[in-house]
């Protein structure tokens, strides 16, 4: 009997936990073989991207080298760019891999597969607003999320020289959700903390954020309460939020809302989601208005039994007629799900239908204050929390994801030297 190819493309929270799950369950073992794909070498908690931008975390401390990881975890690891599929052989395509001048290092690979895992995860949507690709920045990736830091300190640089005419630093970003919320309260965070580093001149009041939403207000996927909390918070550190302003295009100069023009020097888009342009046309499989692959109750395709899909790309009907969220708690759900399915069809049993458990939501403003809900059956449907206790459960949310990476006793070890970090090295990254 051959060994069973189970390979998961896409290296994000939901496809690294799952390829770790199946790895040390059935790799280690023999059982199957585990393949894990991804255009990047290295891994980062998405919701940790706004902190790498601002520079509040250090990329290259926190990451994860999949390669390594695989090694510990009893998978391989093939670093590629997905561009194709062919259920009918139940072949992958992997593009070819190119070096700085546009060699080739990895010719065009095709990598066969018994079971197949999509965690592809999403991009930013700019709904063809004209302008937006080309002069706002998104925070989809980390090499993304790094582009906007080093374009941040070349602003922050220019404002600090007596040469530099401009008074203040625009920077306008657009979605209310959560990362562009995050993101405005981290932004205030790192300019208040750039005084320790010879930026005398970067005072607080001088950073200028606009944060604009089409909608009614900010944070319309989580309850009214925790919205109304999180913008009092950015009101009272002078963010200037606007709602039921839409964006109709963008310069280099800025955002034009209507009859206005937002002057900016940076922009942001983190305005929606949606699934890669791609599914649309990956060989029949059915996909939804924003491109996420249909899936059936049990995660499988609605077209294809021999292919999974899990997080932002999985389309997931819910009985409201609703969808499962985009969010980190649904990741985590569905490799979990995924895995026992994976578990269940190796030893030839059916397959069981996922639910999804919503556990709250939680916002964190840096450190200017946390808020969020809590959803359990003690206390009786959502709790509202803030504050301190917020920020425990925020930071919890990591820890659970790097749990199921690392085990319990390395993620304590982490965690450790992460405090020892804070103490050691700067608190910003100035690079």
């Amino acid at each position: 009997m051959t060994t069973p190819q189970i390979v998961v493309i896409g290296g994000g929270a939901g496809g690294l936990e799952l390829a770790t799950r199946l790895g040390n369950k059935f790799g280690r073992k023999g059982k199957a073989a585990i393949t894990l794909i991804d255009r990047n070498p290295t891994h980062i908690w998405k919701p940790l991207l706004h902190e790498v931008a601002t520079g509040t975390l250090d990329v290259d401390i926190d990451q994860v080298t999949y390669r390594a990881h695989a090694r510990a975890h009893g998978f391989d690891f093939q670093l590629g760019t997905f561009t194709g599929l062919n259920r009918t052989e139940r072949q992958v395509t992997l593009a070819p891999v190119l070096d700085e001048s546009g060699e080739v290092v990895l010719e065009e690979r095709r990598i066969p597969y018994d079971y197949l895992v999509l965690a592809i995860g999403s991009v930013s949507n700019h709904f063809n607003t004209p302008g937006v690709q080309e002069h706002c920045i998104f925070l989809d990736s980390p090499s993304q999320a790094n582009r906007f830091h080093r374009r941040l300190l070349e602003a922050y640089l220019k404002l600090n020289s007596p040469l530099h005419p401009k008074e203040n630093l625009n920077i306008a970003i657009v979605g209310a959700g959560a990362t562009g919320v995050e993101l405005a309260a981290e932004l205030h965070h790192a300019a208040a903390e750039l005084n320790l580093y010879g930026f005398n001149d970067m005072k607080r009041d001088r950073l200028k954020i606009s944060v604009i939403e089409a909608g009614p207000r900010i944070l319309p996927a989580l309850p009214e309460r925790i919205a109304a909390a999180a913008h009092k918070e950015l009101l009272n550190l002078g963010v200037d939020v606007r709602v039921n302003t839409k964006v109709t295009a963008a310069d280099e100069h800025g955002l034009q809302l209507g009859d206005e023009h937002l002057p900016a020097e940076l922009m942001v888009w983190a305005a929606g989601i949606k699934a890669p342009d791609f599914l649309k046309d990956l060989d029949g499989l059915e996909t939804n208005r924003i491109n996420q692959l249909m899936v059936l109750p049990t995660l499988q395709s609605s077209i294809d039994s021999q292919i999974y899909v899990i997080g932002d790309c999985a389309g997931c009907p819910l009985p409201d007629n609703k969808w499962v969220p985009p969010r980190a708690q649904s990741a985590h759900q569905m490799a979990s799900h995924v895995a026992k399915n994976l578990t269940a069809a190796l030893a030839g049993k059916p397959q069981s239908a996922y639910q999804y458990k919503d556990h709250g939501s939680l916002i964190s403003l840096s450190r200017f204050g946390t808020v969020g809900s809590l959803m359990g059956n003690l206390v009786g449907g959502a709790m509202m929390i803030e504050g301190r206790i917020a920020r425990l459960a925020y930071i919890s949310l990591y820890r659970m994801h790097q749990v199921a990476l690392h085990g319990w006793f390395r993620t304590m070890v982490i965690s450790v030297i992460g405090k020892i970090n804070k103490i050691i090295r700067p608190r910003l990254k100035l690079h």
